[in-house]
Formats: structure tokens, sequence, C-alpha cells
């Protein structure tokens, strides 16, 4: 296919087209790389449009089954969604399910959503390295709302919430006991708290829980300036409080846009995206050179014998490198 034909695909919203573009950029082949990147810079004026939502929890909490039914709502709304969902990569196999279609059954039904199951792959925060690009595909596409489902909820959200403009945090009633906990360092990234199952018996946990959220919060500083984090309830199953989310993330794009916050964060993930591509460029240069890939089993070699450290180590492969990186250049 051509550059031409996956740009006007993309643009007339084909969702073949769309999904071949999007296996083209995370593909791992330098001429997919290339051919993907020339694709993205002539959509580039399609996208920035789209409210980015990031949605987070623990494992159960029912991520998948609240964006079932809240990307159900927002399509009845008028509304276009795309749903990039991050599995979880085995450790071991480095496979993924990518089951997330079938717990996602009427959205996945909607002419106006768009479902792509992605490999976590091992990134960091469960949020694909591709999915910045993914994004940018999809507004293309003409979708006005991206919901990012992660993986679980750790120190390494920060990762989702650098791509983002809303980020929300899924719980259970009865997570209260946690705050002190691993869900700490997401709550201090979420600009909405949302306690999910809040149904039959489980009701008056979810109040309860709702409120001692809400008390914590007060010691905690906002994820965002000049925005108060809310605690809601919502119930996914009998599909109450989907419109009260929805209002929050309206007030959160109104109340930052006048203050020039939302501006900002976005200009903000731009420089992230760079720096992170700068990392990954040079981290696959460096392990790509035949020197390092020759030389680097008698380094790993010589650390566990306790011949050398990793620090020592790390002074003879950059060396290398360089020297290596010299030569080819004087060739």
């Amino acid at each position: 296919m051509t550059v031409e034909e996956y740009i006007n695909g993309v643009k007339n919203g084909d969702r073949v087209v769309l999904a071949q573009a999007i296996t083209l950029i995370e593909s791992n082949s330098l001429n997919h790389f290339n051919l993907g990147q020339k694709v993205l810079r002539s959509l580039l004026p399609l996208t920035g449009n789209s409210i980015r939502i990031a949605i987070t929890g623990s494992p159960g909490v029912g991520k998948s089954t609240f964006i079932n039914s809240f990307g159900t709502y927002l399509c009845n709304e008028g509304h276009k969604v795309a749903v990039l969902a991050i599995d979880p990569s085995s450790i071991r196999s480095r496979g993924s399910v990518l089951g997330d279609k079938t717990r996602m059954e009427d959205l996945a039904n909607n002419d106006n959503a768009y479902i792509r199951p992605s490999p976590s792959a091992g990134t960091l925060g469960g949020v694909n390295r591709k999915t910045r690009e993914t994004m940018l595909l999809c507004e293309a596409a003409g979708f006005d709302t991206i919901l990012v489902e992660t993986v679980g909820v750790g120190q390494s959200e920060v990762t989702a919430r650098s791509m983002t403009d809303f980020f929300l945090l899924l719980l259970q009633p009865g997570a209260g006991d946690e705050l002190q906990g691993i869900k700490k360092g997401a709550v201090e990234l979420a600009d909405g708290i949302l306690i999910n199952k809040a149904d039959g018996s489980n009701l008056n946990m979810a109040n309860l829980t709702k409120a001692q959220y809400q008390n914590a919060l007060h010691y905690i500083l906002p994820a965002t300036d000049g925005w108060q984090t809310p605690v809601l309830l919502a119930s996914s199953i009998e599909e109450k409080g989907l419109e009260d989310v929805w209002s929050c993330i309206k007030d959160f794009i109104e109340n930052t846009t006048k203050s020039k916050v939302f501006s900002t964060r976005r200009n903000e993930q731009k420089l992230d995206w760079l720096n992170s591509m700068i990392d990954e460029y040079l981290k696959n240069r460096f392990f790509n050179s035949e020197r390092i890939k020759n030389i680097i089993p008698s380094i790993e070699t010589s650390i566990i014998n306790g011949a050398i450290t990793p620090s020592a180590a790390i002074q003879l492969l950059i060396k290398e490198y360089e020297q290596n990186d010299i030569a080819a250049r004087n060739k």
C-alpha cells in the first residue's frame, strides 16, 4: 500500500486501512518505520482535536466493563470513540491475549467506536511505546474521544499521564485502606477518582470509600493546577454515574483551557515524547552496533565473575562504541 493510500484511507475513516496504518507504526521494521512516519507527517494537520483520557486501576476493578458502558454512552451522545487497550504481555513468552474486544462487546459492535488492543511488551506503565502515534492516527480518522486503558496501577502510571489530558483512576468499594499502599502514586496523578461497582450490596461501602478518599485528597497536592480532584460513584453494570463522569471531564477541559494549563500540558507532552524517542533511538543504535554485540557477552561474564563493576563496564562499552562509530564515519 502506498503512502497516499494510507493517508486517504485514514482520512475517510476506513477501519481496515486504519488498522493497517497502526500495524505499520507498531512494527519494529526500519522500512515500516520510515513509511509510517511519512504517513503520520501528512496526517498531523488533522490531529490534536480529541480529548485524551487515561483510565487505570488494579486488575479486577472493572476497567473494561466501565469502558464498554462509558464508551457506549459517549457514542450514543454523538461522539466517536477510539479505545486503545493495552494488554499485559507475559514476562516469559512476551505474548498477550489481546482479548479486550470480548469484554467490550457492546462498544465493539458500535459503528462510532474503534477498539485497538495492543501488547504492553514490557513497557513501563503498561503503555505501549507506540500509543502516542496510534492516538494521532485515530484523531486523523475522526475520533474525538480517545480512551487509553492501562494494565494496572503503580508509580509507572506517569507514563500514561504523560500522553493524555485527563487521568481517571478506578477503585473498588472498600479500597480506602489502600491509601498508604501502592495506589498512593496513582492518586497523586488522578484528575478524577471513580469508585466503580457502586451498586447493590456494594453501595454503602462505595459511599464510605468515596468519603475516605475525599478526606485524603485534602492532604495531597492536586494533580493539575487549579483543579480539585473529585471522587465520583458509578455502576458500569447498571450504567449509572456515566453522565457525571463525562460532565466532570468536560468541566476539567473547560477549566484547564481557560487557564492555559491544557495547552501547556499538551506542549510538555510533545517534548516528553521527543525525549523518550531520543532515549529509544540511542538505546537501539547502541545495542545494534556489531562491536557491542560482539563484546557484551564477555563484559557480562566479567560482571558476573566479579572482575569488573557495572559502572566500569559502562565506560568500556561506551569507549568501544565511540571508537566503532568514528571508524564507521571515516570509511
